[in-house]
Order: structure tokens, then sequence, then C-alpha cells
């Protein structure tokens, strides 16, 4: 027995041999069928498990789902609060990524273009840029575009850069992100359309000599103005201070403080507010760089109004089923609703909005009889106080997910690998010989919540879990220890 599932073992002894059904009570459940085949248990050693963490002092007042189950025949090992709804955090992403494999398909890929009317080395009206929800897209991108333009002979570009927002509605503010409107973090990025480098700006810090101005830049171009300097000082402490703020459509930043000479190059990253023209900016210059000279403006296209031109340049991005990397093994928020919010575009109608998302993924969870009781859809990310779900139907889920063909390889691939990538990188270091354990994270200052999976070895079924853990702020360390000790003991059972 491995000395930090000790403490564990005392546990679940304990509760085998007291029987402590106290602290195994569940709420009434359903009355179907599938419901009713699902109750019985048949991993006593694992039921006594759950048992001792719903009763861990640690853990007390806390509210736990917890549901374990064989993939193949649909049996219930262990459970408990299977059917409290309970907010998932970041596990809302899973449902995100199957929903989008099956309504979306793997091979979907997003394109981005630059449409207009060429004559005589020109684009002679307005050069377009349209998006399709693409997550990935940066500034190289628009290097690529930009050499694409110039194989056409264009030297000029006699319009304005319009940006064709058209495919997302003007909602750049993901449901629940509202609740914390004075978060610069990336984490919080808006999601529109045409988004470049996750709607985020970068600040490039280079020392020069003491004494010096150090040097600072945005990256991508063309959309921060800046005031201030950094200094750069002697060896010590870096105390950069990059502040942002609203400048019409494009951001102002106030820039201070100092950096050592010694330093290497220091980056800072903040969500713009409004990304709107964050791309158009960047593209225009991109293009006089590249040597493309653009006499117009950047503007928005309008709502209705047809935008003229053949397409000159095309960028598509790497299938769904690579970009759900993000939202597996990253927990990268951004990717999610952007994914998120593309299967309206695609399945319901255009302009896209997340409220019609979550009822499209709802719908997909019910026809599948992968929800339950108080399951909530509001955002495809899981960040803030949103969405709504049980361990019931998360492991409802992730068994549908492994035993349809369709969605098995591309959706398991995407989650973490337990010691070894992603947020579980450094988590379950046991079980890396096997690359056993593949789930998702999440982590909210009140929730914790741990969904995936223990692959089986030959002759033995891989066993499916949702660790579900609500009202534990201050306490998430203890949780999460608590969630990874319970599946260490499948991955025990399933490896001894």
């Amino acid at each position: 027995m491995r000395p930090r599932l000790a403490a564990l073992a005392l546990a679940v002894a304990s509760a085998l041999s007291l029987g402590e059904r106290g602290a195994w009570s569940q709420p009434e459940a359903p009355s179907d069928k599938a419901d009713k085949a699902d109750k019985a248990v048949r991993a006593p050693e694992l039921e006594a498990a759950v048992r001792a963490l719903v009763s861990d002092k640690s853990l007390r007042d806390a509210q736990i789902g917890i549901v374990l189950v064989d993939v193949e025949s649909g049996a219930v090992l262990a459970q408990t609060n299977e059917h409290l709804a309970l907010n998932p955090a970041s596990n809302a992403k899973l449902y995100t990524a199957a929903a989008a494999l099956a309504l979306l398909h793997g091979s979907h890929r997003y394109q981005t273009t630059l449409s207009g009317t060429i004559k005589s080395g020109a684009v002679t009206g307005n050069l377009v840029l349209r998006g399709h929800g693409d997550p990935s897209l940066a500034t190289q991108d628009l290097w690529a575009l930009a050499r694409d333009l110039r194989t056409y002979g264009v030297r000029r570009v006699e319009g304005d850069i319009v940006v064709d927002q058209k495919f997302f509605d003007e909602l750049t503010t993901p449901p629940a992100f509202e609740q914390q409107p004075h978060e610069w973090a990336a984490f919080r990025a808006p999601v529109s359309a045409v988004a470049l480098n996750e709607n985020t700006v970068t600040m490039a810090v280079r020392p020069t000599q003491p004494g010096s101005p150090a040097n600072v830049t945005f990256d991508p171009p063309g959309f921060v103005d800046v005031t201030g300097t950094v200094d750069t000082g002697e060896e010590g402490a870096d105390s950069v201070v990059l502040a942002l703020s609203p400048s019409g459509r494009r951001l102002a930043a106030k820039v201070a403080g100092k950096v050592g000479s010694g330093a290497k190059l220091v980056r800072y990253t903040r969500r713009v507010d409004d990304p709107q023209l964050l791309a158009g900016y960047a593209l225009k210059a991109v293009l006089e760089e590249s040597g493309i000279k653009v006499s117009g403006d950047v503007k928005l296209g309008v709502p209705g109004a047809p935008l003229k031109g053949t397409v000159l340049a095309k960028h598509e991005s790497q299938p769904l089923s690579t970009l759900l990397y993000a939202l597996g093994k990253s927990s990268d928020n951004f990717y999610a609703e952007m994914v998120f919010k593309s299967i309206a575009a695609e399945g319901k109608g255009r302009p896209a909005k997340s409220a019609d998302s979550a009822e499209l993924v709802t719908k997909w969870l019910e026809k599948n009889g992968l929800s339950d009781k108080g399951v909530i859809v509001k955002n495809g990310s899981g960040l803030f106080d949103a969405n709504r779900t049980t361990a019931h139907s998360m492991s409802r889920l992730l068994r549908h997910a492994w035993q349809d063909p369709t969605l098995k390889s591309e959706f398991v691939a995407q989650l973490a690998i337990g010691g070894v990538d992603g947020t579980l990188h450094k988590r379950f270091a046991s079980t890396r010989v096997h690359r056993a354990v593949r789930a998702k994270t999440g982590t909210l200052e009140d929730a914790i919540a741990l969904s995936g999976y223990v692959l089986g070895p030959p002759g033995k079924s891989t066993v499916a879990f949702a660790i579900l853990f609500n009202k534990v702020s201050g306490r998430g360390s203890s949780a999460r220890a608590a969630a990874d000790r319970l599946v260490e003991l499948v991955y025990e059972r399933q490896y001894k």
C-alpha cells in the first residue's frame, strides 16, 4: 500500500467494519428503469471509501456528489448524492467537448478569410476580414494572409479594412462573465467571430542598459496606445506596472516601473475590453509592415449590409478534435466559450447566440438520456456561478462518450493524462506508467471537481468517475486531495 493511501485505507476499513450508513444518505432517485438498474453496487471497498470521504471532518458541511461506474456494464460501483445539482466548475467543459464532437464533428475546421476586388495591384474597395469563430487565430496567421495578398501583386488597399463579425451576435461577454467585470486577466477574455490571440494583448518588456528605457512592445500590433516608460535598472526584482483602459474601440496602456538589466524578455498578458476591431487593427499594421499601404481606416461591418468581393486569402484552423485539447488538457475558458457559441452558429442560425448554444447542448443531453433534474447549461467553460450538473448526469455523459465510436477516441484524447500532461501533470504520478487516469479538473473558489476515466488493463473494464464538491471555500486543497485518493484507490483496484 502506498504511504499516501494509508489514511484512506484506514478510513475504508473503519467504514466497512462499522457500517457508517449515516454518511451514505442519498437524495431520492428518479424512478426510471435505467436509474434503478444503476443502483446495484458491486464494489464494497469503493462504497466504503466514498462513505469515508463524505464523513471526512476536513470536508464537513461540503456538498459532495460522486458516481463510480463500470463503463462496459453500466454497473455503479459506488455513489452518493448522485442527483444533487452542483456547480461543476470547469467540468462543464466536458459537456461542451462532447456536444461539439457530436454536433460539429471532430473534422470541423474554422475559416478566416480576406475578401475584396483587385485591380492594378490594389484592392479597389474595402478589404473584408471575415471570421467564423476560430479560437486559435494568431498574429502569425495574419502575416500568412498578408503574404497571400502579396502573391496577387497587391501593394495598396484603397478602401477600409472591414471586420465582419456577423457570425456571432454582438454580445461578446459570455454568460456569467459579468459577475467579475473588473478582472483583466486573460482567463476572462471576451468572444467574437473574428478573434485574435484569444482576444488578449501581450506586453513584452526587454531591458536595455541601466538608466535607459526598456523596449516595450505589444502583440498584436496596432491596437494599444502606450504612454509612460519602463526603466532599465540594476539587478533586482522587476516592478513593471501595466494599467489598461478602454480607448474607443482600442486600448490605452499606461506603463511604469523598472526591469533589471539582466532580466530576460518579460511578458504580461491581459484581456481586451472590446474585441471587435482587434484583428482589424492588427491586420492593418501587419499589411503595412509587409509593404501593403492601407489608405482607409478600420471599421466594423454593418449587420445586413452586403460585403462585396471574392475570397483572396483564407486561413483554416486545426480540426476541432485538436482544438479541444485546449479544453480538456489546458482548461482554456476562451476556447471553450468560442467552441460553445459556434455550436449555435452551425446548428441553429446566425448570428450565433450563447443562449441558443445552451439550448442545443441541453437538448442533445436530453435526447441521449444524459441529463438529470437540476442540470443547467448556460456557458461552455464553467467559469463563475452559471452551470449546474449532477454526478449522475456527468457519469452518464462519460459512459455515453466511451461507448459511442464516433466520440470515444477524440473525446478521451483531449483529456489530461494523470502524471503526464495538462492540468494533471503534477497529479497521479503513481499512474504514469500505465497512463491510466484521463480526466478533466475543475476549480473555483467554492467548487472542486474531477471527472474522467481510470482505463482498465487487458481483461478489466474501464471505470468512469464523477466527483463534485461545492461549499469548499478555503478547503479546496482538501477536496482535491480527497478526490485524488479516491481515484487512486480505483486505480489500485484495477491494477492490483
